[in-house]
């Protein structure tokens, strides 16, 4: 674990625009790479520069497509241990197949467990993440592991949208399986926490049953680590409309996977705002009125930079 002559930031395609805004706040330059495939779809990786000692770290969302980014990280964390770099550090600002973390019926495989063990067979020396779907996720990895949390980002957004007039403001954990992510949201905001809580019936559908807490004539913000379909956050907006009887709907999750028809429903949903962060690339949510973005670039530089120093980085998940 011996600190490098220097930090190296490379990338793989997944999202460019996120990698060059981390280096613009750290003052670095991206380090040159070529990344493609061959005519059969394998994945090629050539590093243009040298990283001998370096300490390197590799941005790379593993989201869609999944499996083609979660290659190319792993062969650039095979090519940077071939180059003799110092320490590899994976900076994955969205951690793909984190929802697959247990064995909800028999047979079935725990995937998270699957990409973790592959990290650090190929060669990677620690993990740099935000809001894993399951903080324990950090327990399935044999080197160190920091989870950064988006909490802050939309704290600082609403605290500064609601100013002076926060007091009809709740925050909603939009299903039990996020109550503690929506309750340390909600001590940081100072407000008070509802639960919206609902039966799935089968995979991305969503059955809401009851609404724990009043919410009748609050600003609600809900609060979730991601969003994939918007079907349960948009069901779960209307039934604390409708049987509620909340007055006006905001939305916030650290990641925007927005797979399907995502975008259309949040569009005709009784939301009104729903803010992300840009761990994912957000060209579908182009040309939506209600979706925006918060940077967590300036987090991940901040983060890169503490580990680089030998430096706590404890603050950052407070």
């Amino acid at each position: 674990m011996a600190q490098g002559k220097d930090i190296k930031i490379i990338c793989g395609n997944s999202n460019i625009p996120f990698a060059e805004n981390v280096c613009r706040n750290l003052g670095l330059r991206l380090g040159s790479t070529n990344v493609s495939t061959f005519s059969d779809g394998e994945i090629a990786v050539s590093l243009n520069e040298t990283v001998r000692g370096s300490d390197v770290f590799i941005l790379q969302s593993t989201c869609t497509p999944i499996n083609d980014n979660l290659m190319e990280m792993l062969i650039m964390v095979d090519a940077c241990k071939r180059a003799s770099a110092s320490r590899v550090t994976c900076v994955i600002p969205y951690f793909g197949y984190a929802r697959q973390d247990r064995k909800a019926k028999a047979r079935d495989p725990i995937s998270a467990k699957l990409v973790a063990n592959l990290i650090v067979s190929a060669g990677s020396d620690r993990v740099l993440t935000m809001d894993l779907h399951a903080a324990q996720i950090q327990g399935f990895f044999d080197i160190p592991v920091d989870n950064l949390l988006g909490t802050p980002l939309f704290v600082d957004h609403f605290q500064k949208k609601f100013k002076g007039s926060i007091d009809d403001v709740m925050i909603v954990s939009p299903d039990i399986g996020s109550v503690a992510r929506a309750r340390a949201f909600a001590l940081k905001m100072g407000l008070s926490l509802a639960i919206v809580d609902k039966r799935r019936e089968k995979a991305n559908q969503a059955e809401v049953m009851n609404i724990i807490g009043s919410v009748e004539g609050k600003r609600v913000i809900m609060y979730d680590d991601m969003v994939d379909t918007a079907g349960s956050l948009c069901e779960a907006a209307t039934a604390l409309v409708e049987k509620g009887g909340a007055k006006e709907i905001y939305a916030c999750a650290s990641h925007g996977v927005l797979s399907g028809e995502s975008v259309e429903r949040i569009d005709k949903s009784v939301v009104k705002e729903v803010i992300f962060s840009d761990t994912i690339p957000h060209e579908r949510s182009k040309g939506s009125a209600k979706i925006k973005y918060l940077s967590a670039a300036p987090l991940f530089a901040e983060a890169i930079k503490r580990i680089f120093e030998e430096v706590s980085i404890s603050t950052l998940f407070r």
